[in-house]
């Protein structure tokens, strides 16, 4: 197996963890925002009220997935998530002193 390969691999994990834990945090701000709005349209039409919320929430992830995969391009993030994460609150620690 080449390097290539083993560092694409290691690069696809740090962005699905990123991805999917990054997932949560928005989709709960979503459904505090979208559930709230929709209450009364859930209750007269719950189809088209469960569609649109789909949609909204597929939406959301679907341009999510996209951001965070054009920065992990843009910037080059092909080191393992939780090195990456380690230097970084190093840094941070160490910039605070």
């Amino acid at each position: 197996m080449s390097n290539e390969t083993v560092d694409s691999k290691k690069k696809s994990v740090s962005e699905a963890l990123v991805n999917s834990f990054g997932g949560y945090p928005i989709g709960y701000g979503v459904g505090i925002i979208i559930l709230p709005l929709s209450m009364g349209w859930i209750q007269e039409d719950p189809y088209m009220a469960n569609i649109a919320i789909t949609g909204v929430y597929a939406t959301v992830s679907f341009v999510r997935s996209y951001f965070l995969r054009r920065v992990f391009e843009k910037y080059g993030i092909d080191d393992n998530f939780i090195r990456l994460a380690k230097r970084g609150i190093i840094k941070l620690i160490g910039s605070a002193k």
